[in-house]
């Protein structure tokens, strides 16, 4: 990345991509990217700076809208003042009269991440309407944008916008990262797919309110601004900017996804990095609300049996929680439920060989509740104002709130020390937006982590709505969606892959009938689906047959077999000829090995398989590659005689092969993943 200053004003980004020669002359090239003004425009083009300045003559959207104590509208001019540098890192500051503007910057050469920021300090009382993290220019060589839509239930939905005059905008202010809006964007150059060609990608590391702008300008200038919402007043000063997270890949989309994956293993903090993220057995899709102590251990002990390795105890424990109306801040257990309190369970599932784990929403409160009675005051916003899930927020910048949370919270850990993992949910967006909410919980989570360094912090938000590099400073998985609906699982995760790698990102075995889709799938098509990440079930293990049972006691030991490949590898999106099949592989670190994943979604356009490409191969080296499941082969989809690979055999390929002509896999029906392993001769 190449900043240039003009009249040492706040510089431009006027090159990010591959690495110039050293001896490139840098001198030479600011002033080739120089622009001549022509009719209709101003007599100087002003560029695309770190932030766009109005009184620069800029006519796009600016980095910076500010106001004095009287509303007068600052149009500050910046000038260089000093840079600070150091290994792999870089500070600028610049000044105009009572304000100064920072800028930082930090490489990482390992994942090709380079994180940015900003701040703003004041020596008068001023008001943040709108300050973006350092400001990128848009690459001209691109036609198209990919953001990421969604719902609840359906999150990560890779969106391609065309680049047009004018702007694209998209705002999360409900004060979380959002199931509607991720803060991630990804810029294609023309012709980019998967796995060739130049990508760019950000992330904007926050988990609260944010706001995307795109922008091209008449002059066909074009700009990528990202912000956190919220209006700053003069007693959050010194302002900061949430990190923006960027990378550029000449190997196509999947290069720069495998950098933030990166990034993303070098931001999370375990106790013990050695440790395999366990297999999970999560009680909610089957009980509710409805605890019974018996019938719990009794689930625990199926789910020990099926190869779990975490018992997650969800909602329902505490207060008088027998519905989502009532008791959200009383973090008391339920005596009622549990006349002995909790250590009896947690006794009986630590002797079937597992750990455990207990949900909160800390940052919620229901009307009718203890607290609520209490203290009236602490609810964000006013009274009159809608519930969400019969709940309201609490207003975690004041610091009698946290105190509180952290009490209530560090109590149960304290009292039952063989807790050892929070999913910690959030099920409601806040009445306006605060960033000084989301820097409030920042600070709970950590003083948690730092009291309770061995429990472990699930970031859950109705699903997918808290899902950011942010969060993951202080959490070490996230829980993707709140569908177990495999098939649209499938395409969650493969959303969500374009940022976050697959060892985080939870992914359950459901029940039969799906709950939030009432669709039924094949069992072994929802134990690949959940085996491709953080792998878990959550169902009523009662209404399994003994069939079910081994198929998924097989599964998951199969799992922890291919475990540490999954989680440590690299991982590809494939590019499939097939509209409907829908396929990522993951080869080893050392790229000796690979596991494929290759899903029929629907059917066929065409009556045949097409052939599919596999990636991040050593195209000279030698591969044996099998079918890991040929029983799934239905007879009347593939008639006559198979070849050796759909026959269960194992068949040697170059990686050149499995690149460019590719797998021929069997003719498929809807909802069938085949796994094809593979491993360098």
């Amino acid at each position: 990345m190449i900043l240039a200053s003009w009249e040492n004003r706040l510089p431009d980004v006027i090159y990010w991509g591959k690495p110039l020669s050293r001896g490139e002359n840098l001198e030479d090239l600011a002033k080739s990217t120089m622009i001549a003004p022509t009719g209709g425009m101003m007599d100087l083009v002003a560029g695309v700076s770190l932030s766009p300045e109005e009184a620069g003559g800029f006519a796009g959207h600016p980095g910076l809208i500010l106001t004095d104590e009287t509303g007068y509208n600052l149009r500050p001019v910046f000038i260089f003042k000093e840079a600070k540098e150091s290994a792999n890192a870089l500070e600028l500051v610049f000044e105009e009269e009572d304000l100064t503007y920072i800028f930082r910057a930090k490489a990482d050469p390992e994942t090709n991440v380079i994180k940015l920021s900003a701040s703003l300090h004041s020596e008068i009382p001023v008001h943040v309407h709108w300050m973006a993290a350092p400001v990128l220019p848009g690459p001209q060589l691109s036609d198209e944008i990919i953001t990421f839509t969604g719902r609840w239930c359906g999150e990560f939905n890779p969106t391609r916008i065309p680049w047009k005059q004018g702007s694209h905008t998209a705002s999360a202010p409900g004060g979380r990262t959002s199931h509607e809006r991720s803060p991630s964007l990804f810029v294609p150059e023309r012709g980019t797919t998967e796995t060739q060609g130049n990508a760019y990608g950000f992330h904007f590391g926050w988990s609260g309110g944010h706001h995307l702008i795109v922008e091209e300008l008449p002059s066909g200038e074009r700009q990528i601004q990202f912000g956190a919402t919220g209006k700053l007043a003069p007693e959050d000063a010194p302002f900061e900017t949430p990190p923006l997270y960027v990378s550029f890949s000449d190997k196509g989309l999947n290069g720069v996804s495998q950098s933030f994956h990166q990034e993303a293993r070098q931001i999370l903090k375990y106790a013990d990095p050695s440790r395999p993220r366990p297999v999970h057995y999560n009680c909610w899709e089957a009980v509710y609300f409805d605890h019974d102590p018996e019938l719990l251990m009794d689930l625990a002990s199926r789910a020990a049996n099926l190869g779990a390795e975490r018992f997650v105890l969800d909602d329902g424990w505490f207060g008088k929680r027998d519905d989502d109306t009532t008791s959200l801040g009383d973090w008391t257990v339920d005596l009622r439920k549990w006349p002995d309190g909790l250590q009896p369970l947690i006794d009986h599932v630590e002797e079937t060989g597992m750990t455990f784990g207990i949900w909160f929403e800390p940052e919620m409160v229901n009307p009718e509740s203890e607290l609520f009675n209490k203290h009236p005051d602490w609810v964000m916003g006013s009274l009159d104002q809608p519930t969400g899930r019969a709940q309201w927020v609490l207003d975690i910048s004041l610091p009698e709130v946290t105190e509180y949370l952290f009490n209530a919270i560090s109590a149960i850990l304290t009292e039952y020390p063989g807790i050892e993992y929070i999913k910690w949910d959030h099920n409601r967006v806040l009445p306006h937006a605060s960033q000084r909410q989301t820097f409030a919980l920042y600070r709970l989570l950590a003083r948690l982590n730092e009291t309770h360094p061995n429990v472990e912090i699930e970031s859950c938000s109705s699903g997918g709505g808290r899902i950011d590099f942010g969060i993951l400073e202080h959490t070490k998985r996230v829980w993707t969606s709140d569908s177990n609906d495999a098939a649209e699982r499938w395409k969650i995760q493969r959303g969500a892959s374009y940022v976050f790698p697959p060892e985080i990102t939870g992914s359950h075995i459901g029940p039969r009938i799906c709950h939030t889709s009432g669709r039924q799938f094949p069992m072994p098509f929802k134990a690949a689906v959940a085996a491709s990440r953080a792998m878990g079930i959550e169902m009523d293990l009662r209404e399994l047959t003994r069939e079910e049972a081994t198929e998924i006691r097989n599964s998951i030991a199969t799992f922890k077999t291919r475990r540490a490949l999954v989680h440590n590898g690299t991982l590809h999106r494939l590019e499939s000829a097939d509209a409907d099949v829908i396929a990522e592989m993951h080869v080893s670190k050392d790229g000796n090995d690979f596991i494929l994943h290759a899903a029929q979604m629907q059917p066929s356009r065409q009556q045949i398989a097409r052939p599919l490409r596999l990636s991040g191969l050593d195209a000279n080296a030698q591969y044996e590659v099998r079918l890991d499941n040929p029983e799934q082969i239905v007879e009347v989809m593939n008639r006559g005689e198979k070849n050796p690979l759909l026959m269960g055999e194992k068949v040697t390929l170059s990686g050149r092969a499995l690149m460019s002509i590719g797998l021929q896999l069997p003719n498929s029906f809807p909802d069938t993943i085949w796994t094809v392993l593979g491993s360098k001769i």
